[in-house]
């Protein structure tokens, strides 16, 4: 199956919102920041603090989305927001197609850093080692942000010499 990659579209929203509830590693008020943040890209894309976009198969089927910005208190560093595949597509290399586009697309202005946050909740196991798999460090570890036995997990990639 061939993905490709695009911006967001408003026709998407529902369908990443499926895909991002059938994950089913993401408490309610997480997802509802995801769809808040999709809407606030959705509404004005070129006012966005976002960058949002989604892989699609040869059907324009949406198979996953990624979410990534500038920081705005930073000089060239980025955030990734969300990253999220289908469950069905997962382990067909989608994740790294999503992760790559937007690395080229933090490079093309000029970003110098990635940062990914994450929990320390085993169910995340898996996307610690993507991360780790890609290239990205674990830079922090802060105890029980989250929550109680929650750790939040801070992974960043340079994508130039600093």
């Amino acid at each position: 199956m061939k993905t490709s990659i695009r911006p967001l579209e408003e026709k998407d929203r529902d369908v990443i919102r499926t895909i991002v509830d059938d994950a089913q590693m993401f408490r309610d008020d997480e997802i509802d920041v995801a769809i808040e943040v999709i809407d606030e890209y959705l509404e004005a894309p070129e006012k966005s603090d976002y960058w949002s976009y989604v892989a699609v198969d040869e059907r324009d089927n949406v198979t996953g989305f990624a979410i990534i910005g500038p920081n705005p208190m930073t000089i060239g560093t980025f955030d990734l927001y969300w990253i999220v595949i289908d469950q069905s597509r997962q382990r067909k290399g989608i994740g790294s197609q999503l992760l790559e586009y937007a690395e080229a697309r933090v490079t093309d202005h000029k970003g110098r850093l990635i940062i990914a946050e994450t929990s320390s909740r085993p169910i995340y196991l898996r996307t610690r080692n993507f991360y780790k798999q890609h290239g990205y460090s674990e830079l922090a570890q802060i105890r029980d942000y989250y929550d109680v036995g929650d750790d939040l997990i801070i992974f960043g990639k340079y994508l130039k010499e600093v």
